[in-house]
């Protein structure tokens, strides 16, 4: 296998594009969209991450742009890849994406499919295939696909799931007829627990092998607001190093095995002439904490947390360069329908990233806010970012050039008071900005002591699951 990848990745190196002319005649580029569930912002080789093995996404990296402060915007439930995945279809802010589904019925209530990506991408001409998950998903806008393939493995079926989306794709791609350019959204339910990968991968790491984050804590702090959800019973209280060092070992191995069946894609990419004018992209719908401030969901908000993801983008027009500008995945959506030369509808709330990447801007925005439930509000710009936890009365700010862990909070020495009022008023300006009402104080706010709750996640040797 190894022999294998080693080629697949030189062969790859070779074709991939990183620079091609931007001239507006060149026909439409077609579209790949890989969309990982719960991956993290560092969670590739190429990303910072250097036990992990990814040579096929790190030459996308290395080819392309990456966009190193992403996220998505916000989340009403613990589910947040739900209102992650709506936002991404309908280029909507987390609170404007009409009513959420109710945590037992279907979809969210949107019903104007015109303004749904894949219709917008369909006028434009384009062929439109999705395969992913349909639990947790924005069912109205995958349903709007001219091609919508639903994979639900649970347990070990998720073993070879990486291995069905690859099938899946690949064949698309091999008897695909259409001379039309095509828009393909895979979104494989990986590296999301249980992490389970084929024995190869499983294989590869080993727990004792595995570092912790500086960040690692056994508890958090404080109470956050959502201590006792089901992420955050995955994991024992207090965290402890072996527990945690495995659950990072199956997490890599997850992202390993995805890496390798992405390289599959790309290999029959080239093989049907496709890849010179395929715009590759890469993304996570929601982050993950994985010890970090004694955490193991993505139910906060903090940069290894549930809102930072990963982003890049490889392929005709896209140079080769990181970018640090502040973006939300909702981005995506109107950038999709510029590179393909479709109309943005008007609810589209997202910016355009097509000034960043062809250098004629490096940001779309200054600040950048995110939101969990009524619990937590966050704001953070190019250096310092606050976090507010009013139902609690706690906050947190930090410098983020000098503490990129977040381990300093600095929110409760005098010397940074002005820096703390400017980031709360910037905080309320783009709380007002995005339509959200939560306060930023209330009345008679709760201890923020806690005690774990009682578990009610079965934990199976390095795996986790829920009960029966």
């Amino acid at each position: 296998m190894k022999t294998a990848t080693f080629i697949l990745l030189i062969s790859l190196a070779t074709c991939l594009p990183g620079r091609v002319s931007a001239d507006p005649k060149t026909k439409q580029p077609n579209i790949l969209h890989i969309h990982a569930d719960d991956h993290r912002a560092d969670g590739l080789h190429a990303l910072g991450n250097r036990l992990l093995k990814t040579p096929n996404l790190d030459t996308l990296v290395e080819r392309g742009m990456t966009f190193t402060h992403c996220y998505t915007q916000g989340s009403m439930l613990g589910a947040v890849c739900l209102p992650s995945r709506t936002m991404l279809l309908t280029g909507r802010s987390w609170l404007r994406i009409e009513k959420q589904r109710p945590a037992k019925e279907g979809a969210s209530e949107i019903r104007d499919f015109s303004t749904y990506l894949p219709k917008v991408m369909s006028g434009a001409g384009y062929e439109t295939w999705h395969m992913g998950k349909g639990g947790n998903e924005f069912k109205n806008g995958i349903e709007a696909f001219d091609t919508n393939i639903v994979e639900e493995g649970r347990g070990e079926e998720r073993r070879n799931s990486s291995q069905k989306h690859a099938d899946a794709a690949v064949s698309f791609l091999k008897q695909r007829k259409s001379d039309r350019p095509f828009y393909i959204y895979l979104a494989p339910p990986v590296p999301h627990d249980p992490r389970i990968a084929a024995p190869e991968f499983m294989s590869i790491y080993k727990p004792e092998e595995v570092k912790l984050s500086a960040a690692f804590m056994p508890m958090h702090p404080w109470d956050n607001g959502e201590m006792a959800v089901r992420d955050e019973q995955l994991a024992p209280w207090p965290r402890t190093p072996e527990n945690t060092k495995q659950q990072l070992a199956d997490y890599y191995a997850c992202v390993t095995g995805l890496d390798h069946h992405v390289g599959r894609i790309l290999a029959q990419l080239k093989e049907s002439g496709e890849l010179e004018n395929t715009i590759i992209i890469f993304s996570g719908d929601n982050g993950l904490s994985l010890g970090e401030h004694g955490l193991f969901g993505k139910q906060n908000l903090y940069e290894f947390g549930g809102m930072h993801v990963p982003l890049v983008m490889a392929g005709p027009g896209i140079p080769k360069r990181r970018s640090e500008a502040l973006v939300y995945l909702m981005d995506l959506f109107p950038t999709f329908c510029e590179l393909a030369g479709a109309r943005i509808p008007s609810p589209v709330e997202g910016k355009s990233l097509l000034p960043v990447i062809q250098g004629k801007t490096n940001k779309v925005r200054d600040v950048l806010y995110t939101a969990y439930k009524d619990v937590q509000r966050s704001v953070r710009n190019d250096r310092w970012k606050l976090i507010r936890y009013p139902l609690v009365d706690k906050t947190q700010l930090f410098d983020l050039r000098a503490d990129p862990l977040e381990l300093n909070n600095l929110a409760y020495i005098q010397k940074y008071e002005a820096q703390l009022l400017e980031m709360t008023a910037l905080l309320e300006k783009e709380m007002a900005r995005y339509g959200d009402s939560a306060p930023l104080k209330v009345p008679n706010p709760k201890r923020p002591e806690w005690t774990p709750p009682a578990p009610t996640i079965k934990r199976e040797g390095g795996r986790t699951e829920p009960k029966k």
